[in-house]
């Protein structure tokens, strides 16, 4: 119990994209402050986790990785269970990645809480020079979709503090401000620093509590 204590929520915040859009250095890097040169293809599923301060709440985020879902199939509704939001990745040197984002959403929205917080990330832009994927059509891609959006660099740390604390704040926002009520954005309450309401028992039971 003591370990609750210390935070007021945990959100679990998965990654999706592409094998090879740099998700697990985009973890490694939020998580540990650390990037791979030699990373190599995540096999199954990996997590870690920080915690951040947001306003006066303390939020421990549990990042979620995995590579190439469809090899495997079976985990793909255990990966998106509970999970409140999502980085939805692409290499912003390689089109086809950027291409795959619509099909990486719908598999999102079929096994995810319809409520979920998307962020469109473009990846590697510290590669400038051989970018294919325009930002402004990536842009009113994500807009178009309701999907918040920020280029990265998980290789020289540009945006990366930036796009996960964008989604933990939005989902914050979210549960402070009672607009999901059901499904697993209430569910991942710990505790009850917005007031205290019958509610708060049922929130107690989070699919995403891993101390």
């Amino acid at each position: 119990m003591s370990a609750d204590e210390s935070y007021n929520f945990v959100f679990k915040v998965v990654l999706i994209g592409e094998s090879g859009v740099g998700k697990s250095n985009l973890l490694s890097r939020f998580t540990k402050n650390e990037f791979n040169h030699d990373s190599r293809t995540t096999i199954g599923v990996e997590f870690s986790t920080r915690t951040v301060q947001l306003d006066n709440f303390t939020i421990k985020a549990q990042i979620w990785d995995t590579a190439g879902l469809e090899r495997y199939r079976a985990i793909t509704s255990a990966y998106y269970r509970g999970a409140v939001g999502a980085l939805l990745v692409y290499d912003i040197t390689k089109h086809m990645t950027y291409e795959s984002a619509e099909r990486w959403l719908k598999e999102l929205y079929d096994h995810a809480d319809p409520h979920i917080v998307v962020m469109l990330v473009g990846n590697k832009r510290d590669l400038e020079t051989l970018r294919t994927v325009p930002t402004e059509e990536a842009r009113d891609f994500a807009e178009k979709n309701g999907l918040m959006y920020m280029e990265t660099s998980a290789l020289d740390s540009t945006n990366v503090e930036a796009a996960f604390h964008e989604v933990l704040t939005a989902i914050h926002k979210k549960v402070a401000s009672r607009e999901v009520t059901r499904g697993s954005i209430s569910a991942v309450t710990l505790s009850n620093p917005i007031g205290s309401t019958s509610q708060g028992q049922e929130e107690r039971k989070p699919c995403c509590n891993n101390s």
